[in-house]
């Protein structure tokens, strides 16, 4: 399951979780963006219980998009403990997410 982030849950859902997360900088009218849903969908489920995922759409949510410098979508920041550890910009292939997570699970 993804969950939608936006500026009032970003603290609960990413900041404070005690799970590595893996959040989706997207928009609706984003070709690239569309692409990546369905990979993130999946790994979503495969994760469960190990990766949370979310979605923060930079239409609706500005600060956001600032506080990352967020400037090219989509993004995906790896969240560890609160803080970003990763991040990608642009379409990128479910292997390169799934070694991104394998990554992420063991980070230190």
């Amino acid at each position: 399951m993804i969950i939608e982030i936006n500026e009032q849950t970003f603290e609960n859902e990413v900041s404070k979780s005690k799970q590595p997360v893996v959040v989706d900088f997207w928009a609706a009218w984003c070709g690239p963006c569309r692409s990546l849903a369905p990979i993130m969908e999946q790994l979503a489920e495969e994760y469960s219980g190990k990766v949370k995922f979310g979605k923060v759409n930079v239409d609706q949510n500005q600060a956001l998009t600032v506080r990352f410098g967020i400037k090219g979508i989509p993004t995906l920041l790896f969240f560890k403990d609160g803080q970003v550890v990763d991040q990608e910009v642009g379409f990128i292939p479910r292997n390169v997410v799934v070694e991104k997570i394998g990554t992420l699970l063991n980070y230190k």
